[in-house]
């Protein structure tokens, strides 16, 4: 697995705990299971192992994860974006969720 730069500069091994940690602290009380998140981490693992390169930013697998979520259940995506993307007010927020709803229409329609 490739070293992961963090926004500091610091670099650090790659740690699927953390990873699947921040999955089911998203997903606490909805109704995604532990397989799902397996099955998504898995496949995250995969695609950094596929891009072959040594050294990848955390913004990058924090991106993955919300793509993921936004897919496995759509509370956990806005729960985990709040924390990730930091949200300084509700208009930050509020636009976070027009983005989500925006591509349900597209996908739906």
């Amino acid at each position: 697995m490739p070293m992961l730069i963090k926004k500091d500069g610091r670099r650090e091994a790659y740690d699927r705990y953390k990873v699947v940690a921040g999955l089911k602290k998203a997903c606490e009380k909805r109704p995604v299971s532990m397989e799902a998140i397996d099955e998504f981490v898995d496949s995250l693992e995969r695609e950094l192992q596929d891009m072959g390169e040594r050294e990848v930013p955390t913004q990058w697998i924090g991106e993955k994860m919300m793509e993921g979520l936004a897919k496995l259940d759509e509370v956990a995506y806005v729960r985990f974006a709040s924390v990730y993307r930091q949200f300084k007010d509700i208009n930050e927020f509020m636009d976070e969720l027009k983005g989500l709803l925006d591509t349900r229409k597209e996908q739906s329609g």
